[in-house]
């Protein structure tokens, strides 16, 4: 599993959460809302520093992760963080050709 953070997905973190360098971003699972990789689940953020990872990315100097306990939720797929210009937030995708 692989994470990536767009450009502008990372400036929206650092404004809605005002990061800095050196900040921990947490992508974890939650039971409700509307996920796009498992039904009845949805991924909540938190600030939090990393305590057993799968998967990291660095951007901006602000690590994004998720915890291994959570990586049942993507299904091995890697995944993406994209800022949507037409809502005005982030917004999730999975690469169904991953591994």
């Amino acid at each position: 599993m692989k994470i990536t953070v767009s450009d502008k997905a990372a400036e929206w973190f650092k404004e809605e959460l005002q990061l800095s360098s050196g900040d921990d971003v947490q992508f974890f699972v939650r039971y409700g809302g509307c996920g796009n990789f498992q039904t009845g689940f949805s991924l909540g953020v938190t600030e939090k520093a990393p305590e057993e990872p799968a998967a990291s990315f660095e951007k901006y100097g602000v690590n994004y992760y998720v915890e291994k306990k959570d990586e049942w939720y993507f299904d091995g797929k890697d995944f993406s963080v994209n800022y949507n210009e037409d809502t005005e937030e982030i917004e999730y995708k999975h690469d169904d050709n991953t591994k």
